[in-house]
């Protein structure tokens, strides 16, 4: 008998540090797509991202560690931080393909900021044709339905990915005669960044409530984040 095909989504990031809205995100996501868990990724060195007070990726791996520890559907990752250099998620998805031998159903979970900055990721396209996408939208100012951002989204990746990309009739994803679908998947959106943490701690002010409470622990106890954002 074939072993079990299980389902596993591949959440990369900074998590300079991982906050309250990451993980809330990451459970609707698990729960939404019937995953067996969900991978943080701390990267190593974002290639879009300022690494000015970047945290020390050993601290950034313990922070998600302790935050994820209580929840056995999460799992954590440490493919880029031992790939060192800068950290490139074609080279992080063909290491979990390669790992889980087809056995395992993967999904790459991005934010809506990081889906409309795809085409200047490192072989971008290729990734359309190894692994469907969950992309979390923003919150719309203007009370858009789920529909509005599910076009825009189609003109971008036609644009840049391939023509040939449509919305299916449930108008929940875009589909492709040969490449992988890109799911639209509503989350909450909690009002919190990593940047306006880091800024608070500058400022010696509380995060209290804004992360788990092992990571105000972690953060203050090494001294983190001391210079604000």
């Amino acid at each position: 008998m074939a072993p079990q095909v299980k389902r596993a989504g591949l959440f990369g990031g900074t998590f300079n540090p991982v906050h309250l809205g990451h993980l809330r995100m990451a459970e609707e996501v698990k729960s939404g797509f019937n995953l067996d868990s969900v991978f943080f990724i701390p990267a190593a060195l974002p290639p879009h991202k300022d690494a000015s007070n970047l945290a020390g990726a050993a601290d950034r791996y313990e922070m998600i560690a302790r935050a994820i520890a209580t929840n056995p559907g999460f799992a954590l990752s440490d493919v880029e931080i031992r790939r060192q250099g800068r950290s490139y998620t074609i080279d992080t998805v063909a290491a979990f393909q390669e790992k889980s031998g087809g056995h395992t159903a993967l999904y790459l979970i991005i934010g809506m900021d990081a889906f409309y900055e795809i085409e200047t990721w490192k072989a971008y396209e290729r990734l359309f044709e190894k692994i469907p996408f969950i992309v979390m939208p923003r919150p719309d100012p203007y009370g858009r339905d789920s529909r509005a951002s599910l076009e825009e989204m189609a003109r971008h990746a036609r644009h840049y990915v391939d023509k040939a990309y449509e919305m299916d009739k449930n108008q929940q994803r875009l589909v492709h005669p040969s490449k992988q679908a890109i799911h639209l998947h509503g989350v909450t959106q909690l009002d919190i960044s990593s940047s306006r943490i880091r800024s608070l701690v500058g400022a010696n002010q509380s995060i209290k409530y804004l992360v788990p409470e092992v990571v105000e622990e972690y953060i203050l106890a090494k001294d983190l984040y001391a210079y604000g954002p």
